[in-house]
C-alpha cells in the first residue's frame, strides 16, 4: 500500500479513529496497529507477510537468549549469531543472490567454462532492506548491553512492522521506538497540527515535486547517449532532487504519519543540499541509515581507532557495503565507491593543518560538494553501467547546445515546482525552523489555507503510477 494511493487514503482514517477510540487501552492499541500494520505490508504481497513474522520470532528469542546469558559469552555470541545469520541471510537470497550468482558466470566465462544459469527466479520483497536492518540494530544493542529486551511479544512485533516506517523506513532503533509502544499514549492536538503539516509537506514533496521531475528524467536516462551535453546535465541534476524530494517526502510522510498517532520518530532528512562537505551531507542524508552504518559496521570494523591506513579501509568497506545496501548492482558499489573515496580525502584534508581554508571561501564548499553528488547520482539513476558511462562522456564532453525540451509543458513544470521546493527549502535553511517547528508555529487558519492549496495541487499533479524510488532497495 502507498502513501500517495487512494487505498492509504481510506485505510489510515479507519485505523485513526479506531486507534483513539481504544484511548488508555493500551494491548488493544497495540494490537490494531500490529494488524493494521500486517494489513499494509500484505497489500502488495501477503506472502512476504512471513519473513517478517519469521524475523521477528527469531529475534524476540534471540534478544531474550543474549540478555538472560549476562556470564555466558559464549551463549551471547551464539544467539546474536543466529540473528545475524537468519536476518542477513533472508536478505542475501532475495536480493543478491541472483547479483553474485550472475556475476560469477560472468567471472568464470573469462576461462571457458560456462555454467549452466545459476540465477533464479526471486521477487524482492518490499522493505526487506529496513526492518532487516531495524531488527538487527534490536539484537546486537542487547548484545552490546545498550538495552534491555522486551518480554511483550506484541509489543515487538508492532516494533518490527509499525506500518509507517516499515517498508522505506525511517530505521527505528528500539531504544526510541520501543519505550514508546510500551507507555500509554494521549491524543495531543499540537501533535495533530504538526503530524498533518508534515503529511502535507511530504505529499507535496513526492506527488508535486518528485513525480514531475522523474518524468523529464525517466524519459533522457532510458538512453542518454541520444541526448547532447546540457539535456543529459539537465536531467542528472533532477534526478538530484527528484530522489531527494521523493524520499525527503516518503519520510515527512512517515514521522507525520506517526505522530497523529503518538509517536515521534526521529529526524531523517536535515536539507543535505544546502552541505559543505560529503562527510555533512552523510550527516543529514538519509540519517538513520547514516547513524545505523556508522554504529553497526563502521565502529564493528575498528573505526578510527586503528591507526589512519584501517580507517580509511573501515571508510571505504562501510561506504562500498553501504551502496551495495541500496542495490544488487555494480552501479550502486561505484556510488558507494565515490562516496567512500571522497571522504577518505576529506578526512584526510582535516587532518592536514597545511590545508586550513580561509573561512571567507568556504563557501565553495556548496556547490563542490553538490557537484560531486550529483555526478555519482549517475551511477545510482542508470539502469546499467554502460548507461552511466554514456551519461558521464556526455557531460564531461560538452557540448554548447541548448536542452533538448520535448514536452514544453513538463520541463516547465519541472522547473515550476522545483523553485517552489527550493524556496521552502531554504526558507528553512536560513530560519533554522525544523517542519516540527514550523508545525508547532502555524496557526489553525494558515494550515487550513495552506492545505487547500496543497490538495489543489496534489490533485492537478497526481498520478496513480509512481511508486516510492526507495521501494526498490
Amino acid at each position: 500500500m502507498l502513501f500517495n494511493s487512494i487505498d492509504f487514503l481510506i485505510f489510515f482514517p479507519v485505523v485513526f479513529v479506531l486507534y483513539w477510540f481504544l484511548n488508555e487501552r493500551l494491548g488493544l492499541q497495540n494490537i490494531l496497529v500490529l494488524i493494521a500494520s500486517y494489513i499494509f505490508y500484505a497489500w502488495w504481497d501477503w506472502r512476504f507477510l512471513s519473513l517478517i513474522v519469521i524475523s521477528s520470532i527469531i529475534d524476540f528469542v534471540a534478544g531474550l537468549k543474549i540478555y538472560n546469558s549476562q556470564e555466558n559469552q559464549k551463549n551471547r555470541k551464539f544467539w546474536l549469531i543466529v540473528s545475524l545469520t537468519a536476518n542477513l541471510g533472508f536478505l542475501s537470497i532475495f536480493k543478491y543472490y541472483n547479483f553474485f550468482a550472475e556475476s560469477f558466470t560472468q567471472a568464470v566465462q573469462i576461462f571457458g567454462w560456462k555454467p549452466n544459469n545459476l540465477t533464479l527466479d526471486i521477487i524482492l520483497p518490499v522493505g526487506i532492506s529496513f526492518y532487516t536492518f531495524q531488527t538487527l540494530s534490536y539484537t546486537i544493542d542487547i548484545y552490546r548491553r545498550d538495552f534491555k529486551p522486551t518480554k511483550n511479544i506484541i509489543s515487538f512485533f508492532t516494533y518490527i512492522a509499525f506500518f509507517p516506517q516499515l517498508v522505506a523506513g525511517p530505521i527505528e532503533r528500539a531504544s526510541n521506538l520501543l519505550p514508546q509502544i510500551e507507555k500509554k499514549r494521549f491524543f495531543n492536538k499540537e501533535w495533530f497540527k504538526e503530524g498533518f503539516l508534515q503529511i502535507l509537506v511530504g505529499l507535496f514533496r513526492k506527488i508535486v515535486i518528485a513525480d514531475t521531475l522523474g518524468v523529464y528524467v525517466d524519459t533522457i536516462y532510458q538512453d542518454p547517449g541520444l541526448y547532447n551535453s546540457s539535456t543529459v546535465l539537465l536531467a542528472t541534476v533532477f534526478y538530484a532532487f527528484q530522489i531527494y524530494f521523493d524520499f525527503a517526502g516518503y519520510s515527512d510522510i512517515a514521522i507525520g504519519t506517526a505522530k497523529l498517532l503518538g509517536f515521534k520518530f526521529n529526524q531523517n532528512f536535515n536539507l543535505p543540499y544546502f552541505s559543505k562537505s560529503l562527510t555533512e551531507f552523510w550527516r543529514k542524508w538519509h540519517m538513520s541509515l547514516s547513524f545505523w552504518l556508522r554504529d553497526y559496521l563502521y565502529i564493528s570494523l575498528g573505526g578510527n581507532r586503528k591507526g589512519i591506513k584501517i580507517t580509511y579501509r573501515n571508510l571505504m568497506l562501510t561506504m562500498l557495503l553501504g551502496g551495495l545496501w541500496h542495490g544488487s548492482s555494480w552501479n550502486f558499489m561505484i556510488w558507494g565507491g565515490i562516496h567512500g573515496i571522497i571522504l577518505g580525502i576529506e578526512k584526510y584534508i582535516t587532518s592536514q593543518s597545511k590545508f586550513n581554508f580561509r573561512k571567507n571561501i568556504s563557501f565553495l564548499g556548496y556547490p563542490i560538494t553538490f557537484f560531486i553528488v550529483i555526478l555519482a547520482w549517475i551511477f545510482f539513476r542508470a539502469q546499467t553501467f554502460s548507461t552511466a558511462i554514456s551519461a558521464l562522456e556526455k557531460i564531461f564532453r560538452f557540448e554548447m547546445a541548448p536542452p533538448f525540451i520535448g514536452d514544453i509543458n513538463i520541463v516547465v513544470n519541472s522547473i515550476f515546482v522545483l523553485s517552489i521546493g527550493l524556496i521552502f527549502d531554504l526558507y528553512l535553511f536560513k530560519t533554522k525552523v525544523s517542519l516540527e517547528i514550523l508545525g508547532s508555529q502555524v496557526s489553525t487558519f494558515r494550515l487550513t489555507f495552506l492545505t487547500s492549496i496543497v490538495l489543489v495541487l496534489i490533485t492537478l499533479f497526481y498520478s496513480t503510477s509512481n511508486n516510492f524510488i526507495y521501494f526498490q532497495f
